[in-house]
């Protein structure tokens, strides 16, 4: 901390009493729905603090407490706003060091919604399937003990609590990028409950509220140097600033507890969320045509040697790939959200993914893509291919991620993998002896690829795996058009 820069401090008063407790509460959440929740308290009144959960380190409380849980938002791109200051998170806890105090915050009765972003892996399922991995080393933890280790474990625990006090459940607010998201978490959590306690799992699917959502804004990882850069702006030492693109959207299936009657969410629609009875089609059109893109220009813009995305796209070949999945592959896949021009929303994509002041690295996009692959390419793949379309660029994509997943790239050098299955996918790439039986290997994973998909995919999948060894990146995607 600089010497000459005082740390900042809460301005507003004392911290807003919580409403809502936040699992993993990492920049995305507090540069997206951490502010909508402060615009809605501002603007409408009501109690909706925001106590945030460290599920694996202390790393984030730590930076946040000596600033009262205060910190910095700042918008990048032209005609970027002044820094702002948010003020509704009240407390940080971090899991591992005190269980007990994560499940009385959930367990209080003030506390109306229980948020999450703790990426794909943090659900505990089967990404082909979307159920509960009872297998999973968290799961049987979990099982084993009362003091939970997976957020799905938190949310069975205090929900067990509430019902046992004859409290009403708390709604449980997803804002994953995952399809479904809500009946995903639903399912999870029913799941779990039901190898603990099949009343609790018969309570929580007739009482629980399980609401869908979409949620879009592009947050880049903080630098060192950009919390310099701020502090010399502001003239005060913010530990934990988050930075972020103009654009936001969430869309939420309007679907709360409704024993807590008017209480049951902040005024959010008052501040630009909207709230629908459908969120499937936004879901669809987000994750498709930006999550799906992102991880193309993730696998692909790395293996080309980019390092951002801005500068892939800056990249006359990425810019006609990108255009012409979206136009043949992408947008034909689904039905567009009432009153959107998809090929509109293709153009604003363009230029969100161009902004040169988002230094959103391919290499952070890359992480945990056994993950993401089924839900923002695969389904994509497994729909085109029913209704008879090609998807030669989609392949493309799939055939990258597999050189990348093994962990070297088109030239020998070694990748710095971060997945959950990271081992399982470097020994595939190592103890294969060609490219028609690393594909076959990849293929065969069927945490992430469906039989029926995988035998129709492989043809095709070994021969661009091979074109990216002997033309490049650049090359196949000239001869793509």
């Amino acid at each position: 901390m600089p010497a000459e820069q005082p740390r900042l401090t809460r301005q507003s008063g004392p911290a807003p009493k919580p409403g809502i407790v936040h699992l993993g509460l990492g920049a995305f959440f507090r540069a997206f729905g951490a502010i909508y929740i402060e615009d809605a308290q501002r603007k409408d009144g009501g109690d909706w603090g925001i106590v945030g959960v460290s599920l694996q380190s202390s790393r984030t409380r730590d930076q946040l407490a000596p600033q009262e849980f205060v910190y910095t938002a700042k918008e990048l791109g032209a005609g970027q706003t002044s820094p702002r200051q948010v003020e509704i998170v009240s407390d940080v806890l971090a899991a591992k060091e005190d269980p007990e105090a994560v499940l009385s915050a959930m367990t209080d009765p003030a506390t109306r919604i229980v948020s999450l972003t703790v990426t794909e892996k943090g659900y505990c399922h089967d990404p082909s399937t979307g159920r509960l991995n009872p297998k999973h080393p968290d799961i049987e933890a979990d099982l084993k003990n009362l003091s939970p280790v997976s957020a799905p474990g938190y949310l069975v625990r205090a929900l067990a609590r509430r019902k046992a006090a004859g409290e009403p459940p708390f709604t449980v607010l997803s804002c994953d990028n995952l399809p479904d998201n809500g009946k995903l978490v639903r399912g999870v959590v029913i799941g779990l409950a039901a190898l603990i306690d099949p009343d609790l799992a018969a309570w929580i699917e007739r009482e629980g509220r399980f609401p869908s959502t979409m949620v879009d804004r592009i947050v880049p990882a903080t630098k060192p140097e950009d919390i310099d850069a701020l502090a010399a702006e502001t003239g005060r030492f913010d530990e934990a600033p988050v930075f972020h693109e103009p654009f936001r959207q969430w869309v939420i299936e309007d679907d709360f507890v409704p024993a807590f009657g008017t209480g049951r969410r902040p005024d959010l629609g008052a501040v630009g969320v909207q709230l629908v009875n459908d969120v499937a089609p936004y879901e669809h059109m987000k994750l498709r045509m930006l999550n799906g893109t992102h991880s193309a220009i993730a696998y692909l813009g790395y293996l080309a040697g980019h390092e951002t995305v801005a500068d892939t796209v800056a990249d006359s070949v990425f810019a006609l790939f990108l255009k012409a999945v979206w136009r043949q592959e992408i947008i034909p896949s689904f039905k567009a959200p009432p009153g959107v021009d998809l090929q509109v929303y293709a153009d604003e994509l363009l230029a969100r993914f161009a902004n040169p002041a988002i230094r959103h690295r391919t290499w952070q996009i890359a992480m945990d893509g056994s993950q993401k692959l089924p839900q923002r390419i695969l389904g994509t793949l497994k729909d085109n291919l029913s209704a008879g379309r090609p998807s030669q660029r989609l392949v493309t994509v799939v055939a990258a991620w597999m050189h990348y997943a093994g962990g070297t790239d088109l030239s020998g050098r070694p990748i710095d993998v971060r997945d959950p299955m990271v081992e399982r996918l470097r020994s595939i790439s190592k103890n294969t002896q060609d490219d028609a039986e690393r594909v076959a290997a990849f293929l065969d994973v069927r945490d992430i690829f469906h039989p029926d998909l995988a035998s129709t995919l492989k043809p095709s999948v070994t021969r661009v795996y091979q074109d990216l060894k002997i033309d490049g990146v650049q090359g196949v995607l000239r001869s793509l058009g």
